[in-house]
C-alpha cells in the first residue's frame, strides 16, 4: 500500500434519519469526513472511501484486493438477529479476519457484528440504553493505543458485547457497559461508542427516540450532548490502524 493513500471500504449497516441526511449524507459521506479529520493529523494522505449498502437483498460486498481496510458503520438493527444480510454481513468479517486477512474496523453495531464474527455472545443490555457523552476507563492496551487514561465518546446504544473474543482485548469499559471496544494488532479495532456523532446528530436521535429511552435518560443525556469528547482522536487512531502504523 502507498504511504501516500488509503482505501477504505465503508459497509453502510443503516440510512441516518432525515435530519442527520440532510446534513451530513450517507453514514459513507459522515466517515469520509470523519477519517479526513485523522488523516490531517497523521500527513498528506489521499483517502480513497467506496461504499457498500449491505442491507439490501443480494448486497455487493468489496474485493479484497479493492481495498486496504474494511469499516462497518452503526444501525438501529440488532447484531443478534439472524437476518439474512446480518449473518452475510457477518461472514464477510470472518472470511476478513480468517482467509483474506484485512483489517476490519467497527462502529457500535459493526464492533457488535465483529465480536459475534469473531465467536463473542452478543445482545441487549440489562442496564438499559447508553446514550450521549460518556466516559470510559481505558485498559492498559487502551491507554497504550490512544495515549490517555480516560476517553469520552458519543454513545447510542442498547446493546452490548458480553465477552471478549479469543484473541482479542478490551479497550475499556464504562458504567453499563464492560466491553467498550477490542483490538488485534493490525487486524481488528472497534468501538461501541460513535466517534464520528456531533452534538447536532446525536440531539436529533435522542428527539426521535425519546420514548424508548425514557424521559429520565432523555434529560440526562440531553445535558451532557454538548460535552468535549474525543472522537477525532479516535479518527486519528482508525487512520493509523488502517496505514498499519499502530503495534
Amino acid at each position: 500500500m502507498s504511504s501516500q493513500r488509503l482505501r477504505v471500504a465503508i459497509l453502510e449497516c443503516d440510512t441516518p434519519i432525515d435530519p442527520i441526511k440532510a446534513k451530513y449524507g450517507t453514514y459513507g459521506d459522515i466517515f469520509n469526513n470523519h477519517l479526513k479529520q485523522g488523516l490531517e493529523r497523521i500527513g498528506d494522505i489521499e483517502l480513497q472511501l467506496t461504499k457498500f449498502d449491505v442491507v439490501q437483498p443480494f448486497a455487493e460486498y468489496p474485493k479484497p484486493d479493492d481495498f486496504d481496510v474494511v469499516l462497518l458503520s452503526g444501525s438501529k438493527h440488532d447484531s443478534y438477529k439472524d437476518e439474512p444480510w446480518i449473518l452475510s454481513l457477518t461472514r464477510f468479517v470472518q472470511d476478513c479476519y480468517l482467509i483474506y486477512r484485512k483489517p476490519v474496523i467497527g462502529i457500535c453495531f459493526g464492533h457488535q457484528i465483529i465480536a459475534r464474527a469473531l465467536g463473542a455472545r452478543v445482545g441487549p443490555n440489562v442496564s438499559g440504553w447508553e446514550v450521549a457523552v460518556e466516559p470510559m476507563s481505558l485498559t492498559s492496551v487502551g491507554k497504550q493505543l490512544l495515549g490517555k487514561d480516560t476517553f469520552s465518546l458519543h454513545m447510542m446504544h442498547r446493546d452490548i458485547v458480553y465477552e471478549v473474543p479469543p484473541g482479542c482485548v478490551n479497550l475499556g469499559s464504562s458504567l453499563i457497559c464492560g466491553i467498550q471496544g477490542l483490538y488485534v494488532p493490525k487486524r481488528i479495532l472497534c468501538v461501541q461508542g460513535h466517534p464520528e456523532y456531533n452534538e447536532f446528530m446525536v440531539s436529533e436521535l435522542l428527539k426521535l427516540r425519546r420514548g424508548m429511552v425514557g424521559e429520565g435518560v432523555y434529560t440526562d443525556a440531553m445535558a451532557r450532548v454538548g460535552n468535549l469528547h474525543d472522537g477525532v482522536l479516535f479518527s486519528e487512531t482508525m487512520c493509523r490502524f488502517a496505514l498499519g502504523l499502530l503495534e
